[in-house]
């Protein structure tokens, strides 16, 4: 196994010492991170590629949360927006994405020390070491890290740091409809009939679905989320048809279980499964899909179903089959990932969603995410990986430790603790970049 230096990383160089910290990603653990540095004077810059703070979280305002904001706001920002005047919400209270962007991640970011470090509408496309590929060794720990942007009107630009934190999520990484992982063969063709996870069915994108026949495909909360607005326009809408699409024999991960501290997840497979007893929603399951071709005018997804092969006819297709981390920007830094999960090789074993659900999965901090790469981590969903079992506060004690290594203070760093609510079955694919 690679060596990893675990040393406090004081700068070690009069030029590192003057270069900020970049936390790439403004979501709730990108604005965590921040809060966190400038609460001990280490200057820091925000790279943010949507065009406000908490972007990803907007794109799914319409849901809600399965958590209490006592789980949702982290101790550094509140400390920050409370010395503003700021008021903590109803503790027991579960706000909906949009509640929680205009409440407190947009407050947050408007805090004038936050809002002087943070730019919008800039995307990381690629971290490096300056005048270093990966395969060089030599003064590499010395060398400031090179941050390459691309601004919303196309310029590229490039950024110098003395350590990165990856606060990124996966939300515009989502999983292909492939039952191999692989992308789909065929989704050219029908990629107009493909939405994301979440979409507004409700609301903003009801004319969609209004009438017409949809497939969710996954097995996971956000599918349940979808499925049980699909059900409501249903009722509101003739002709409007609901299929629920699953490779598996069952959905596991969103049946109910009596051990769910979080009411509101522990009911959503109740919910949906009465829905499916009840005929409101077709289950489709051991459904592993191949390829998709477009017959005219509806959608066809092809696959094997029990051992035989399968065809099933639809007009939307909804992608609900969680997400995945994109590594393809990291490509020239050296990192130690998990070979199954794609997630920090020493965290790995501790959210593996085989073995754990949120309220098990360990305290953890910067040793658990360091890489051979010394002075850059991986932080929030995205550290997870491929693993459906992050919590928001896990994520904000991942950057308290972390912060507390690259201010020195290792005493701090290696002292974690966290208050989780009990779980069973859990999953956070709802959002992609820890909502829960």
């Amino acid at each position: 196994m690679t060596l990893i230096d675990l040393a406090p990383s004081a700068p070690r160089t009069d030029r590192l010492a003057t270069l900020p910290i970049v936390v790439i990603g403004a979501g709730p653990v990108g604005l965590a991170a921040a809060a966190h540095l400038i609460e001990r004077g280490l200057d820091v810059t925000i790279l943010e590629a949507g065009a406000d703070a908490g972007a990803s979280v907007r794109e799914w305002g319409h849901t809600r949360f399965f958590s209490p904001w006592r789980y949702l706001v982290d101790p550094a920002a509140r400390r920050l927006l409370e010395a503003a005047g700021w008021r903590h919400p109803s503790p027991e209270r579960m706000p909906t994405g949009a509640e929680f962007v205009e409440r407190y991640l947009t407050p947050l970011a408007a805090l004038p020390a936050i809002a002087e470090r943070l730019r919008t509408g800039v995307r990381v496309t690629a971290v490096s070491r300056e005048g270093m590929d990966r395969t060089r060794t030599r003064g590499r720990a010395a060398a400031p890290f090179v941050v390459r942007t691309r601004t919303a009107d196309g310029a590229i630009e490039r950024l110098t740091a003395r350590a990165v934190i990856d606060a990124s999520g996966t939300w515009s990484t989502p999983n292909p409809l492939a039952s191999d992982g692989l992308e789909l063969e065929g989704i050219d063709e029908i990629r107009d009939a493909v939405t994301h996870a979440l979409p507004d069915v409700l609301g903003r994108d009801r004319d969609r679905f209004a009438g017409r026949r949809t497939t969710v495909v996954g097995a996971g909360h956000s599918a349940a989320n979808t499925l049980l607005d699909l059900v409501e326009l249903a009722r509101r809408e003739p002709g409007t048809r609901v299929t629920w699409l699953i490779r598996n024999a069952r959905a596991a991960r969103v049946a109910a279980s009596a051990d769910d501290d979080l009411a509101g997840r522990a009911a959503l497979g109740d919910r949906v499964h009465a829905a499916v007893a009840e005929g409101l929603i077709e289950l489709v399951d051991g459904f592993e899909i191949l390829s998709a071709r477009r017959d005219a005018g509806p959608v066809v997804l092809v696959g094997h179903r029990r051992g035989e092969l399968a065809e099933h006819e639809t007009d939307v297709v909804v992608n609900a089959t969680g997400f995945r981390p994109d590594l393809a920007p990291l490509r020239e830094l050296r990192l130690e990932l998990d070979d199954i999960v794609e997630a920090p090789r020493r965290l790995a074993p501790l959210i593996d969603p085989n073995v754990h659900s949120c309220g098990t999965v360990e305290p953890h901090g910067f040793r658990e995410l360091a890489h051979p790469e010394q002075g850059f981590f991986i932080v929030g969903m995205k550290s997870y990986g491929r693993a459906p079992t992050f919590l928001l506060a896990t994520g904000y004690e991942q950057v308290r430790s972390v912060t507390a290594w690259l201010a020195g203070d290792t005493e701090s760093a290696s002292t974690v603790s966290l208050e989780l609510p009990a779980t069973g079955v859990c999953s956070t694919d709802i959002g992609g970049s820890g909502c829960c």
